[in-house]
């Protein structure tokens, strides 16, 4: 049957991603987000500081299974991540447009995400080597350095960067074994649920990366004084906040990373020193002995 009425678009909900779940902001609260057109593109989950003590759970119980996962079997999961984004290359060329980039910038970031995805899969079993070491000792030791993974990262990713900053900071932190909680741009978060989509369906267990959306400026307090997560990421050049930050942080100790002056989008932004950033050294003695079982000197 024919009809003259206009179809009504079905607009998508971008929820929040928790734990390998797609729930609402248990506030119930959310915000519109809109370009420089003054266009309304979506409602917006605007989380709360219940929703970040529930990532910070799912990123604590995720952490043991992914830590210990073979760094090769990690870098496979991230291949897969770059595979499934050039898969879903149209969606996010289209989200980019919606957020104010040209076709041309929006290829562009999408192609450099999914380069970079790649880049740091084939870092995930060969930086140990890299930046491992035996040591020299003044006695009958084997004395060795490796690199492990600092824990849960609370990171607020670059807030006028919808795509390639967040996944230039998620990438090394699970690279190295870590799991996160992250702050999606509040200006730009189109992509950075629709990547969450991604990161679904592609073989990452359910907990290793969360991303939230919502205000830095309501939520960077708790990112900073959470008493279970071990270090916080911040990428914005605000430096009264990153004041607050490492005074709160000294709390329980965790390690502070700022990315302020990072240019994501040069080769600058990958280096496996990134990953580094957020690996602790452990250092382990072991004795040298001969097979009589005697210790044997240098």
């Amino acid at each position: 049957m024919a009809t003259t009425e206009k179809r009504l678009e079905v607009l998508k909900t971008y929820k929040i991603y928790i734990g390998g779940q797609f729930p609402r902001t248990e506030s119930g609260r959310y915000y519109v987000a809109t370009n420089s057109k003054k266009e309304n593109l979506a409602n917006v989950c605007l989380g709360s500081r219940k929703d970040f003590r529930d990532a910070v759970v799912a990123a604590r119980n995720a952490f043991g299974g992914w830590s210990g996962r073979a760094a090769f079997n990690r870098g496979q999961i991230l291949y897969r991540i770059a595979e499934m984004l050039e898969g879903r290359k149209t969606q996010f060329i289209d989200e980019l447009i919606k957020q104010d980039a040209t076709r041309t910038q929006a290829e562009n970031e999408v192609n450099l995400c999914i380069d970079r995805l790649i880049y740091y899969s084939g870092w995930c079993d060969k930086f140990q080597q890299l930046f491992s070491s035996v040591n020299p000792v003044a006695s009958s030791h084997f004395n060795f350095s490796v690199p492990e993974p600092t824990g849960v990262v609370a990171a607020i990713a670059p807030q006028g960067d919808s795509l390639l900053g967040l996944v230039s900071v998620i990438a090394p932190i699970i690279a190295g074994g870590n799991t996160c909680i992250v702050l999606a741009s509040a200006t730009k978060p189109l992509c950075a649920v629709t990547f969450a989509e991604v990161l679904n369906s592609s073989d990452l267990p359910g907990g290793v990366v969360n991303i939230l959306t919502g205000k830095v400026a309501e939520l960077v307090t708790f990112f900073a004084d959470h008493m279970d997560v071990n270090a916080t990421v911040f990428c914005e050049a605000d430096t009264a906040t990153q004041k607050m930050i490492k005074e709160k942080s000294a709390l329980n100790v965790k390690r502070v990373v700022l990315y302020d002056k990072v240019k994501w989008a040069t080769a600058a932004g990958q280096s496996p020193y990134f990953i580094m950033d957020l690996q602790e050294i452990k250092t382990t003695w072991h004795p040298i002995e001969n097979i009589g079982g005697a210790k044997a000197g240098y």
